[in-house]
């Protein structure tokens, strides 16, 4: 990967990534990505993602992007990042004895007293 990253170019051109077998959605995103200028790059970003997220989850992560119609290595990247995301943290409900017996009033005439007296 500190080669690809270096240069991504040694995707397309490189002798150990001439026949590389990649599982079917990202060998389809590989190939959408050769017809852009920076469709190289792009890939390296999807293949460095297999580092952090294993492969089956980028593998899927390349299929949901297909099935929406893109290919950008932005997009995988995102989905996956969002498949990370914990989600909402759960709600903690107050125990009683902890609750506000009195609400806090607002009272500004309170402040304009401490300004006036200095």
């Amino acid at each position: 990967m500190p080669v690809l990253a270096r240069k991504p170019g040694a995707l397309r051109n490189g002798a150990p990534f001439k026949d590389w077998v990649l599982p079917a959605a990202m060998e389809r995103i590989r190939r959408k990505l050769s017809g852009s200028a920076d469709g190289d790059r792009q890939m390296v970003k999807v293949l460095a993602a297999v580092l952090e997220d294993g492969l089956p989850t980028v593998e899927a992560a390349c299929a949901e992007a297909l099935c929406q119609g893109v290919h950008s290595a932005d997009v995988i990247l995102n989905i996956l990042a969002r498949r990370r995301d914990p989600g909402p943290p759960l709600t903690i409900l107050t125990p009683d004895a902890l609750k506000l017996r009195h609400a806090p009033l607002a009272d500004c005439a309170k402040y304009d007293q401490l300004r006036s007296s200095g």
